[in-house]
């Protein structure tokens, strides 16, 4: 059974993405590099989100690890 993911920080990561690029999202809220995975997962049952960019810019990620749009922010920290 899978842990719970941990609040990483009540509210989005904002970062610069590349057109094109994977991602790994931390979906655990362990990884010391957040808003990306550093493999501190592991043993949790959680395991990251991969996406590629869509566009190149300023996007919002997840850092409550609670959104229903991972790894995009939908604002559910709002809730916490």
């Amino acid at each position: 059974m899978a842990e719970e993911p941990m609040t990483a920080q009540k509210g989005p990561y904002q970062v610069e993405l590349v057109m094109g690029r994977a991602y790994l999202w931390c979906a655990c809220g362990r990884s010391a590099k957040q808003p990306f995975c550093d493999g501190s997962h592991k043993g949790t049952g959680l395991e990251p989100v991969r996406f590629v960019a869509e566009t190149s810019g300023t996007v919002n990620l997840c850092g409550c690890k609670t959104t229903d749009d991972q790894p995009f922010c939908d604002g559910s920290h709002n809730l916490l």
